[in-house]
């Protein structure tokens, strides 16, 4: 486990708390359904960028609108990025994270990628380190489902107003915060994918490996396709040949297979690069899988689940964690790997060791978390 305390960062933030914070009572309501995405803390971070200053005006301020111009460049050009992580509670009351650094690095190649400017590491840990301090009381504690947390939403968007394809010469980076439940509130259950072939996520030399809007909103057309499929989620394939598992709309997948492979698709530069992800890799090579990334043509997941060679299939993310995949559908056809009596054996072992290093309920053997508070 890491202190952010040994860490320094080069902006020093001004704290501003509102006067009319939420009273204890209306948290407590909050955290007994706090669903996700829903209700936002007391506070936020703001810092300011400008091609002549530099990072500059760190500041906590109340949680509200910001005043954009319609020119803003955001609004016109899309140029934005974010990550998305969560702040637990451990049984001694402090908050940790998992894997910041991770995402602070993510956070720079995505900047690079959309041409914003970077925020370095400790920068980036000082924001949500600033953030969690003044509204800790709004982490929950883990709640019977063991899953409920602070989700954090930093994000960065080109606030210069003007009408021009070029780089923003004034940015805005923000961090804002949302106590979370468990992301699928129907509880941890199978859930059905339609293959998109008439929509893809991303393309070569675009901005697939980028945390970006843009690629999200260009899923949004496929899962919908797929809802009217009776499908939960839409899983996306290379757009040259549309023969090459990618990914879902915002989660990375795995396959499972009965001979001891967990095999996940490449990163092409096309697929974000999931924290979970990664970490799901290292903790499978400890459970004595065979852990693959390579290209998956989709093909090979319908063969392998007729032949009954594929026994589970899951994908990721830190908002779901894991979550078992159940039926995949087609226009004309459909698989299933799942037989009477299935269990996501290994999918709820990994996940069990992810929740379990990240609320402090096992060590943390490989460094993974930092603290917060």
């Amino acid at each position: 486990m890491t202190d952010t305390t040994s860490t320094r960062s080069a902006l020093s933030f001004e704290v501003n708390r509102r006067p009319d914070p939420a009273q204890a009572e209306t948290i407590a309501k909050v955290h007994e359904n706090p669903g996700f995405g829903k209700t936002f803390t007391d506070h936020m971070v703001v810092i300011d960028w400008t091609a002549d200053g530099g990072w500059a005006n760190a500041r906590v301020q109340p949680y509200g609108p910001f005043q954009l111009q319609p020119a803003a460049a955001v609004l016109h050009y899309a140029q934005e990025i974010f990550e998305g992580m969560k702040a637990y509670r451990h049984a001694d009351g402090s908050v940790w994270t998992f894997r910041p650094e991770a995402n602070a690095a993510r956070f720079a190649r995505s900047a690079k990628r959309l041409a914003l400017p970077v925020l370095e590491t400790e920068d980036f840990l000082e924001s949500l380190r600033q953030l969690v301090a003044v509204d800790k009381e709004w982490v929950p504690d883990p709640g019977e489902s063991g899953e409920k947390s602070l989700y954090l939403r930093p994000f960065m968007f080109a606030s210069e107003a003007f009408l021009g394809v070029r780089p923003a010469k004034e940015v805005t980076y923000a961090v804002i915060a949302s106590p979370a439940g468990a992301y699928f509130s129907g509880g941890l259950k199978p859930v059905n994918l339609w293959i998109s072939t008439q929509y893809a996520r991303a393309g070569a030399g675009g901005t697939g490996a980028a945390k970006c809007g843009g690629n999200y909103a260009s899923s949004l057309a496929g899962q919908l396709e797929g809802m009217e499929h009776g499908c939960d989620q839409a899983v996306f394939l290379d757009s040259s040949t549309h023969t090459y598992i990618e990914e879902l709309g915002g989660m990375n997948l795995f396959l499972v297979y009965k001979d001891g492979r967990i095999v996940t698709p490449e990163l092409t530069g096309s697929i974000l690069e999931g924290v979970t992800r990664g970490s799901i890799l290292e903790l499978a090579k400890e459970e004595g899988l065979t852990a693959e990334e390579r290209r998956v043509p989709i093909q090979e997941w319908k063969d392998a689940a007729a032949s009954g060679d594929l026994s589970e299939v899951f994908a990721c993310g830190t908002a779901a964690v894991i979550t078992p995949v159940g039926e995949l559908r087609w226009e004309g056809g459909s698989c299933d790997h799942r037989r009477d009596g299935h269990e996501d054996t290994i999918a709820t072992k990994l996940r069990t060791k992810l929740l379990d290093t990240q609320y402090g309920r096992a060590e943390d053997t490989h460094g993974w978390m930092t603290r917060l508070a």
